[in-house]
């Protein structure tokens, strides 16, 4: 099916270039959500009415977005969930997670914008891609751990997935006060 697009798409094109996609893609996604007309005379027609009107609309959410995304940019967001000693957690962490930790912090972020191929299933730093708009993208970090104070000990850039590590176990040597004299000469007799 060919439609014109009225807003620019990653992977797909620019707002106003007719192309080809997929009857499902256009029919399920584009066409309902307002960002594809069918390409046809009429529409075609139609489009170029308003063209202006939606480049405006166009301009206008992307400078909205371009100023979320300079106040974003770089933050860091801790989220605390519980792990194994190995650094691997319970459970994981989707877009919904990361969405609702943004918006608690005073940020409006759908989890449609989070961008994350596979959930998040260990603790650590985790640089995190936010799609603002079509063209304006931020990225934030965001500290997994099992407390707010592994999390400060994480952004200092310690390795949490030992169980030395967590416990504030140092590998110390076995020194002699271990090893009791007797017992080594009653094995011997």
């Amino acid at each position: 099916m060919e439609v014109i697009l009225l807003e620019r798409i990653s992977r797909l094109g620019q707002m106003g270039e007719t192309v080809k996609v997929k009857d499902g893609f256009a029919r399920n996604f584009l066409l309902p959500q307002g960002k594809a007309l069918r390409a046809n005379e009429a529409n075609k027609k139609k489009f170029e009415g308003q063209r202006a009107q939606l480049e405006a609309r166009n301009l206008e959410r992307k400078t909205e977005a371009q100023s979320v995304a300079e106040k974003l940019d770089g933050k860091s967001f801790v989220a605390v969930r519980s792990a194994g000693e190995t650094g691997q957690l319970y459970g994981s962490v989707s877009t919904r997670d990361i969405a609702d930790l943004i918006t608690a912090e005073g940020f409006s972020i759908n989890r449609n914008q989070v961008e994350l191929n596979t959930p998040i299933k260990t603790i650590g730093l985790h640089s995190i891609v936010l799609a603002l708009h079509p063209e304006v993208e931020a990225t934030v970090t965001i500290n997994i751990a099992r407390t707010a104070d592994e999390a400060e000990r994480q952004v200092k850039g310690e390795d949490l997935t030992s169980a030395e590590a967590i416990y504030g176990i140092e590998d110390a040597p076995l020194s002699d006060e271990f090893f009791d004299e007797d017992e080594e000469g009653e094995e011997n007799a």
